[in-house]
């Protein structure tokens, strides 16, 4: 009986390897050194919250560089395939480089002195007209509603649109104008807090031209940086971000550019008022997926209800077709699967990304939610393989790296 207890209480104290039983209960020692790992992170993390200060001038360097870096990585990743291009033609890569930067020059003059005048008037006039849409929008609304067949219950809530106009619901137009300029004139503080406006043009054009000089030698750079046994794994992963972010970038300025087109010419083929101005506004906002579309197709509602409910007809017809033609054509052709994000991931992350950072979060909050998933998915990788090294039982390895470790 003695021994029985013996045996019972050795059990409940040291496992067979000398760990003690309310370790092995937590999972053994790994575990214990995780959630040890854990704790002094969280500690870091409290110690470097109370001394904040010291990183200010880390903070400022990031926030004065951010927007040049950005601005340039977007522009290197537009103009590589050009750049290539022009190697392939037997030019060298300094000169494919100045006929480049000619070429970008003659464009940005085109735009300046013929396209911005043009879209400037015409939103100039827009945001001087929205109160008058609007109000009338509200009219017809009423109308509508008092001649059909929900009428009976519409009359019950005993709304007087004239009313509402008169106690303010009709300035919803100056509203929308004072936000407009609310916006423009928060954006540019951001920008001019960020690194100042005069600061990015001069600045972006010399990271452009060494992006494109020395662009692909980046990797190797990094490559060499680290231990021989890592490189083989940072190459391919350097490689599938590289991928990842160029197949975004060009794939979502083609497609804004050719929404765009579609939109500006549909819409002067049914008469639209503004057409080309709402056709550049679909063009900007399609940058962002799903929400995108809402924000360029409401202001084109409003100016339809209005001119007539046959115009409005002809926008619906106009936007199917559009969206359509993306869907099924364009974004496939260009896009592909690329990104390989569920509509309801792009959805969670411009909702979070948005919060976060504002519209610089909504633009680049899924291109960097996908260099994230690179990194993570190849370190998942490698965590699978030193599984499967330390798993004795075969039948218990994970399947899909199998082939790699063969």
């Amino acid at each position: 009986m003695n021994n029985d207890r013996t045996k019972f209480t050795n059990r409940n104290t040291d496992s067979n390897d000398g760990t003690p039983s309310i370790i092995s209960f937590l999972g053994g020692r790994a575990t214990m050194f995780v959630l040890l790992s854990i704790l002094l992170i969280g500690l870091i993390i409290f110690v470097f919250s109370k001394v904040s200060f010291v990183f200010y001038p880390i903070k400022v360097f990031f926030s004065t560089v951010v927007l040049p870096i950005i601005l340039a990585t977007i522009s290197y990743y537009l103009l590589r395939p050009f750049l290539r291009f022009l190697e392939r033609m037997k030019i060298s890569r300094v000169w494919g480089i100045f006929i480049i930067f000619i070429g970008l020059i003659g464009l940005i003059t085109l735009l300046v002195f013929l396209v911005f005048p043009f879209l400037k008037n015409q939103f100039a006039n827009l945001i001087e007209e929205f109160p008058t849409y609007f109000n009338q929008m509200l009219i017809n609304i009423d109308t509508f509603l008092h001649t059909s067949i929900f009428s009976t219950y519409y009359k019950e809530l005993d709304i007087n649109i004239n009313s509402l106009l008169d106690n303010g619901l009709g300035n919803i137009g100056e509203l929308f104008k004072d936000a407009v300029g609310g916006i423009a004139s928060g954006i540019t503080s951001f920008i001019s807090a960020l690194t100042g406006l005069v600061l990015a043009i001069v600045t972006v054009p010399f990271i452009l031209f060494y992006l494109l000089k020395d662009g692909e030698k980046l990797p190797q750079m990094i490559k060499k940086m680290l231990p021989p046994r890592l490189r083989d794994d940072a190459e391919e992963i350097l490689k599938d971000a590289d991928h990842q972010i160029s197949a975004y970038i060009q794939g979502q300025i083609l497609v804004a550019i050719s929404i765009g087109i579609m939109v500006s010419i549909g819409f002067h083929i049914i008469g639209m008022k503004y057409a080309w101005l709402l056709g550049a506004l679909a063009m900007f906002t399609s940058v962002v997926p799903y929400l995108g579309p809402l924000i360029a197709i409401t202001p084109a509602v409003i100016i339809a209800i209005v001119t007539s409910p046959f115009m409005l007809v002809k926008l619906a017809v106009v936007w199917t077709i559009v969206q359509l033609v993306d869907g099924k054509f364009i974004s496939p052709q260009i896009m592909g699967k690329s990104l390989r994000i569920h509509p309801i991931t792009i959805i969670f992350v411009l909702l979070t990304s948005g919060s976060l950072f504002g519209v610089a979060g909504v633009v680049l909050g899924i291109p960097g939610y996908a260099l994230l998933k690179v990194l993570f998915t190849h370190l998942f990788k490698l965590l699978k393989m030193r599984y499967n090294n330390y798993e004795p039982d075969h039948a218990m390895h994970y399947e899909d790296v199998l082939d790699r470790e063969k």
